[in-house]
Order: structure tokens, then sequence, then C-alpha cells
């Protein structure tokens, strides 16, 4: 049991931080990288799209940034992320970057680029859904049995009853299904219409009357605020480009107290389903998942590894995460989760 895990995002920079973070940030290509990584998690590969840069060039840049201490580099498998790190350096350069006109021409363009390709990654997970949507859960058979996972994901939200659960990236409904007898209300959210379709018919055969499902996008939940008690994230975020970007949203939607259960791969260097089956994150560490959590006002209570069975190295290690929202439930009024939002 993990209480209250937070990691320290206030950190103030001493005169040699500063001196080295205005140093490496006063370069027109390094304000623009700031201003990108800003807004997400990216790869060099991603630069040097956005920038029209070259590779060795946007590299140099990046390292220079690192070594003030204002990015962090993230190693997955042959991959390398980047984001803005949490030192007294990375305050000054978000403090630099809120000075920023957000219409500069230059940095409007950039944004421009960097929405355009994550529309066409989104395009491309969509695409690998819909055509496995009939097979899909044979396909998570790549780590423990779903028996044990599913076992530890009733054991780690309990066995009391709530009201509302809401199911990110439903898939086929198998959650809905699974936790039907606690909640009252279930809606399922996934972008895939013919997911969708598969997890209808899966809901019908099974009888569970108290769920729907919709089309929704994950960063963009049509569920209005404060109207989720459970909210489950199962085997979706290493699909996501912005993994910590669907934690907060999925935050969006808890009442004061509401929980947050996150399950998906332990770090990995299976490259190939980053290849064959559009994988974007080879696994998350716990402290990368504490710190999303922590950004999204949310406490980390509880965090469980199911390892492979003996003799089954080729099975890939799944975490759970259980967190919880840190305001205090009241008697304030909250919203229906099947009102969608206007």
């Amino acid at each position: 049991m993990i209480e209250s895990v937070r990691p320290n995002n206030n950190r103030r920079a001493g005169v040699d931080e500063l001196v080295a973070c205005l140093r490496a940030s006063g370069e027109t290509t390094r304000i623009r990288l700031l201003a990108l990584l800003k807004e997400g998690e990216l790869t060099v590969k991603d630069v040097t799209s956005i920038l029209g840069q070259s590779q060795p060039r946007i590299s140099r840049h990046l390292k220079l940034l690192s070594e003030a201490g204002i990015i962090q580099r993230y190693p997955e498998g042959a991959w390398v992320y980047y984001r803005l790190g949490d030192s007294g350096s990375a305050a000054v350069a978000r403090t630099i970057l809120s000075h920023a006109d957000p219409d500069d021409p230059v940095l409007a363009a950039d944004r421009e680029r960097l929405e355009a390709l994550r529309r066409a990654k989104a395009e491309e997970a969509a695409a690998y859904f819909a055509s496995r949507a009939d097979s899909w859960d044979q396909e998570r058979n790549l780590h423990v049995p779903d028996a044990a996972v599913e076992a530890a994901m009733r054991k780690a939200v309990g066995s009391k009853p709530f009201d509302s659960f809401l199911d990110l990236g439903t898939g086929t409904g198998r959650l809905l299904d699974l936790f039907q007898d606690q909640y009252s209300r279930g809606i399922g959210i996934d972008a895939s219409q013919s997911m969708l379709s598969v997890a209808r018919a899966n809901l019908a055969k099974a009888g569970v009357n108290n769920a729907q499902v919709r089309q929704g996008d994950i960063y963009a939940l049509p569920i209005p605020p404060r109207s989720t008690d459970v909210a489950v994230i199962h085997q979706v975020l290493h699909y996501l480009e912005e993994p910590s970007r669907a934690i907060t949203e999925a935050a969006r939607t808890l009442r004061p107290g509401g929980r947050l259960l996150l399950v998906d791969f332990a770090p990995h260097d299976l490259e190939f389903l980053r290849e064959k089956h559009a994988h974007r994150r080879l696994g998350f560490s716990h402290e990368q998942v504490a710190r999303w959590l922590d950004d999204a006002n949310l406490d980390l209570v509880k965090q469980q590894d199911l390892c492979p069975e003996e003799g089954k190295s080729e099975q890939l290690t799944v975490t759970l995460w259980l967190a919880q929202d840190r305001r205090i439930a009241t008697d304030l009024p909250v919203a229906d989760p099947t009102q969608e939002l206007a």
C-alpha cells in the first residue's frame, strides 16, 4: 500500500540553475522545442517532423536542454521520449513560455503541425482497432491470465456497491460486464465504432442492462465533471500519444473522493508491439504514473505488479494503480454521468 505519492513539482531555481536555464533556452529552435514539450511528451522523430530540421540538429538541441536540467528523457526500447522536467530550471522555462505570445506565427504553425501529427497517429490507431475488433480479447492475452488481472481489479475496487462506473477505451465491453453487479449506472467510451458494435452485442448477450456505450474521445470525454464514482482505464494508455492527458481528463469526471483504476504493462522491450500492434509506449514505471496522477490531483493509494507465471517468461508484467480524488465528498450536487456535456 502506498499513501499519497506526490512528486515535488514546485522547486525553485538557484543562481547556477537560472544561468544554465537562460543560456540553454536562449535560442529560437530551443524555445520552439520547449513550447512543443509543454504540450506533451515527444520523440526526436516527432520533433523533426514538426520543425522540419535534421535529426542530428534536433538531438543536439535536446541534449543541451537535457544537460541544463530543463527537460527529461525517458528511453523506451529503441525510442526516447522527452518532456519538460520537474527541476527549478524547468520551472524557469515554464515561466518564460508563459510570456510567449500564443499567436506568434512560428509557435502557432508549430502547434498546427503538432495537432496534425497527433490526428494522423490517432487515425492509424483507430484503423488498427477497427480491423481487430472481433479478436480484441484474444490479442490482450500477452500478459498474465485475464482471470488473474480481473480478480485483482475487483479486489482493488472492493466489494462495496457504487452508483456510477466509467470504462474508458471499453473495447469489447468486458469491464462493464465484470463490474455490472456493483454499479447502478455504467458507461463505456470508445473511439471505434467497430469496437462499440462488438461491445453492444456482448452486453446484450450477457444481459447487462444497466450500462450503455458511446463513441467519444478519451482526451475530451462526453461526460460531465463530478459524475463518476469509479473510472477505469484498462490496457489503453500504451496506445496513446499522451497518456497523462487521458489521466487528467478521467480525473475531471470523478466525484470528490472518486477513484481511478489504471491497468497497463510494466516497462518492457517488445518492439514488435510498437511495429505491428500500434503500441505507442512500451509500458509504464511506477514513478512515471505516480507523477501523472499527482499532476491530475489524485492520490496514489495502491499499486500492484502481476508478474508472469513460472515458466511463462514471454508474458508481460501487468501493473494496477488505484488512485483517489483528493477532494472531500460533500453534500453538493453532483452530475448525472448519463447526461452528455453541452
